[in-house]
């Protein structure tokens, strides 16, 4: 699949659109969108989620992006979903995409976004008595706030 044959899949979902390098499309789609969005490149055989992966923009910034890897051959489609740290949440693509739950637990555990409606959110990496609320993929984790007894 093409680049110019994913663009008008996600022109109706995304909110802006731009292509950062030859053969990579990032489309900016709002949560509430995702799933719509989702389902249009999974109807229309475009490629395989390839991973799902979270970006901190600082805390300063106020914001994350999750962002979902969709490839084809050597095209990436990336939608790129902002969501406020103070409100860190996006719905669950599992009904879409059954193999999407080991991204989404990560997701939760190392940056702290609330996955709705994800089947499982246990704990893939993070030792079971690792303090709450404390995230290692965010900008501003430190690892004193771990405790001590995970400082290695």
């Amino acid at each position: 699949m093409t680049i110019e044959a994913a663009t008008p899949l996600l022109t109706t979902w995304a909110t802006d659109t731009a292509q950062p390098e030859p053969g990579r499309l990032d489309a900016v789609v709002p949560r509430e969108n995702l799933l719509a969005a989702v389902q249009s490149l999974i109807d229309a055989r475009w490629g395989y989620l390839a991973a799902i992966t979270g970006l901190d923009q600082g805390v300063e910034a106020g914001m994350f992006e999750v962002l979902y890897h969709f490839c084809s051959e050597a095209v990436v489609v990336t939608l790129r979903v902002p969501v406020p740290r103070d409100d860190a949440r996006v719905p669950s693509v599992y009904a879409i995409i059954p193999s999407v739950s080991f991204y989404e637990r990560e997701l939760m555990e190392m940056f702290g976004i609330e996955v709705e409606g994800t089947p499982n959110s246990d704990r893939l990496f993070l030792p079971d008595d690792w303090p709450a609320g404390v995230y290692p993929l965010r900008k501003d984790f430190e690892m004193k706030d771990a405790g001590a007894d995970h400082a290695s």
